[in-house]
């Protein structure tokens, strides 16, 4: 499956429909308590904030969706969730190989806050060569990683 990183921030959410609606049917298939609001409210919490969203993309809709935020030299990720009808089919690792290519040759570090990981999070970051840093407060990706095997 052919997918290709798409950023979201709040002008392109907002000019673009079916963003929108791609963005709402992502986050409609997270359960409740895995995100800090409902999802419509969080999304646009996200976008207010600055934040974008970094979205795998297939035949002009989203497949999949990570908040991302920049705080100094990295990309903070939260939320990754793909939609239900194409979990399995390796678009989580897609996208995350497509933002740490694009996060690197742009010159920053990628993080994860280990707070709020499930155990499925973290086997697809460690994968991906994701290390958990020394103080065990997030994962960070490794510059000289394989990105799974895909870089």
């Amino acid at each position: 499956m052919p997918v290709t990183l798409l950023k979201v921030t709040k002008a392109e959410w907002e000019r673009d429909p079916q963003l929108a609606l791609d963005l709402a049917r992502i986050y409609a298939d997270v359960p409740a308590e895995r995100l800090p609001l409902p999802a419509g409210d969080y999304i646009r919490d996200q976008l207010e904030r600055q934040g974008t969203f970094c979205c795998g993309r297939f035949n002009d809709r989203l497949l999949g969706a990570v908040a991302m935020n920049v705080v100094d030299d990295a990309w903070w990720l939260s939320n990754l969730c793909i939609r239900k009808t194409t979990r399995r089919r390796g678009v989580a690792s897609r996208l995350v190989t497509l933002i740490c290519q694009e996060a690197f040759r742009d010159g920053y570090l990628l993080r994860v806050a280990a707070s709020t990981l499930m155990l499925g999070d973290e086997l697809l970051l460690k994968r991906l060569g994701f290390r958990l840093v020394a103080n065990g407060e997030h994962y960070e990706m490794d510059p000289k990683a394989s990105l799974g095997g895909k870089g």
